[in-house]
C-alpha cells in the first residue's frame, strides 16, 4: 500500500528533538568539513567520510582523531558533482565520483586500498556512459549485497534519460567489485548490461534492509514526489512517465499519472519534498541492549530542504507505515546517517545554516 508523507510548514525550535528525551546529547566528531558527503565504518570505532571537494578523512568516532587520505583522484566538483559516497568493504574501498572527460563530465566508480593512509591500486572500475556538461542529478550511492555492488545514478537532468534503458542515467547499475558484468543481472532489449533497474530521476539513499535483504532506496523528485522504493531487478521505476511531483515554477503536475501499469509504484512519497539523501536502517537487537531502542528496526533519512532526520516505522508486511520527526533544524542540511556499533547515530552536516557555516560529522547519543 502506497503511504503519502504530508509536510506542513510551521515553526520549531532550533533543538527540537522527538526521540526520548532523557539524556540526550549531539557533539561534533573530528575536523570541521566543507559539503561532506558520505561515509562508512572501516572497524566499530573508524570510518571514513567523504567532501565533495575531493577530500577523504579517517575519522576515530572514540576519541575525535582524523586522518586525511591521501592519493585521492582529481574530481570535478561544480554544483552538485564531486567525490560523493564511500563503501568499504573486506579491505577494499569504493568510492563514486564525478569524472572530466572530452565529452563531458560521467559517474565514476574506483575501487582501491588504504595502505599508510594512501589509497593504493587505485583502479575505475566504472565509468557511466552518458557524459554530459550538465553539473545536476548525479546520484551516486553506494551499497554492497551478496557481494555485488550497487550504485545510484541520477538522470543528469535530463528527464527523458531515466526511460532510456540504454543510457546508465536515471538508473540503478549492479556490477562485480572488479566492474564486470554479473551473470544474473537483468537481460532485457536495449537495456545497457549494468543496468539493474530503470526510472530514476535523483537517488541519494541507498541500503540493504537486514531484516529482508532487500535494497531500499530513495530519490529526489522535483517539487513534491519524493520516493523510497524497494528494488526489484528489471523494473521500471516510472520518472517521469508516471509521477506525483509538480513542476517548478508552473505548480503543474509532471505527469497525470500517479500509477500505471508495467511501472512500479513508490512505498513511500513525500508531497512537498523534503529533498532526502543518505538512509540507515536501525537495528534489531535481541537483548534490547541498544542505545535507542524506541528506534530498532526503524528506517532513518536525512533531509536537507527541512533539516531534519525522520525515522520511518515498518509494518509486519516490511513496508513503510508511518513516519516521525526525530531532529528538526539543530544540525542544519542532512546529507548521510549512519548508526554505529553502539547504537549512537551519525550524521553528516552538508553545511550552510545560519549557526554552522561548514559542515562536519556529529554523533546523537545518550
Amino acid at each position: 500500500m502506497l503511504n503519502f508523507f504530508l509536510v506542513f510548514i510551521c515553526i520549531f525550535s532550533l533543538t527540537s528533538l522527538s526521540v526520548r528525551a532523557d539524556n540526550i546529547q549531539i557533539e561534533q566528531i573530528g575536523p570541521t568539513l566543507k559539503n561532506p558527503w558520505g561515509m562508512d565504518f572501516i572497524n566499530d570505532s573508524e570510518l571514513l567520510v567523504t567532501e565533495k571537494k575531493g577530500r577523504i578523512f579517517r575519522v576515530n568516532i572514540s576519541d575525535g582523531s582524523s586522518i586525511q587520505i591521501q592519493n585521492v583522484p582529481i574530481v570535478a566538483s561544480t554544483v552538485q558533482g564531486g567525490l560523493l559516497d564511500i563503501i568499504y568493504n573486506e579491505g577494499d574501498v569504493f568510492y563514486c565520483y564525478s569524472k572530466d572527460t572530452s565529452k563531458g563530465t560521467v559517474l565514476a566508480i574506483d575501487s582501491a586500498n588504504i595502505v599508510d593512509d594512501k589509497l593504493d591500486k587505485r583502479l575505475t572500475i566504472f565509468e557511466s556512459n552518458n557524459p554530459s556538461w550538465s553539473s545536476y542529478h548525479f546520484g551516486c550511492r553506494l551499497e554492497i549485497s551478496n557481494s555485488k555492488l550497487f550504485a545510484t545514478l541520477g538522470e543528469r537532468g535530463n528527464r527523458f534519460n531515466s526511460q532510456d534503458a540504454s543510457t546508465h542515467a536515471g538508473s540503478i547499475i549492479r556490477i562485480n567489485f572488479d566492474g564486470s558484468v554479473p551473470n544474473d543481472n537483468p537481460k532485457l532489449e536495449g537495456w545497457a548490461p549494468e543496468n539493474f533497474s530503470i526510472g530514476h530521476r535523483n537517488p541519494q539513499g541507498m541500503k540493504l534492509n537486514p531484516e529482508t535483504e532487500e535494497i531500499w532506496s530513495h530519490e529526489h523528485g522535483p517539487k513534491g514526489g519524493d520516493e523510497i522504493n524497494i528494488l526489484v531487478s528489471g523494473n521500471n521505476y516510472g520518472w517521469p512517465v508516471v509521477s506525483h511531483g509538480f513542476e517548478y515554477g508552473t505548480e503543474d503536475k509532471v505527469s497525470e499519472h500517479d500509477s500505471l501499469p508495467g511501472f512500479n509504484d513508490p512505498e513511500w512519497v513525500w508531497i512537498p519534498s523534503i529533498a532526502p539523501s543518505g538512509m540507515d536502517f536501525y537495528p534489531i537487537a535481541s537483548d534490547e541492549k541498544m542505545m535507542f531502542p524506541e528506534l530498532q528496526g526503524k528506517l532513518l533519512v536525512g533531509s536537507l530542504k527541512f533539516r531534519r532526520l525522520y525515522s520511518i516505522s515498518i509494518n509486519e508486511d516490511g513496508l513503510p507505515e508511518s513516519e516521525s520527526i526525530l531532529i528538526d533544524g539543530t544540525l542544519g542540511r542532512i546529507r548521510d546517517v549512519a548508526v554505529a556499533q553502539d547504537g549512537s547515530i551519525l550524521i553528516l552536516n552538508d553545511e550552510s545554516s545560519l549557526s554552522k557555516p561548514e559542515g562536519g560529522l556529529y554523533r546523537i547519543y545518550r
